[in-house]
């Protein structure tokens, strides 16, 4: 995953767009599980050592996904 120097203020994005960014991240994030999966099936190793192995990225989508969807939550009560 890589990080872009492009953010944009919380007052001038919409909910709708943070939606989309969500739903992107979630699908990201299962796809990121999927792929980890198969490959390990592929390479006979366990799923809860690929699983293992994935636990730090999958913490830094998840924690991208709180503060998202935290600013979705706090744009859609202050309209």
């Amino acid at each position: 995953m890589t990080e872009t120097s492009e953010h944009t203020p919380t007052d001038q994005t919409s909910p709708e767009e943070l939606n989309e960014v969500i739903a992107e991240f979630e699908e990201y994030r299962e796809r990121l599980i999927s792929q980890r999966l198969a490959t390990a099936q592929k390479a006979k190793v366990m799923k809860a050592t690929a699983l293992a192995q994935l636990e730090p990225e999958l913490a830094k989508i998840d924690a991208v996904l709180k503060e998202l969807r935290d600013r979705a939550s706090a744009l859609t009560t202050s309209h």
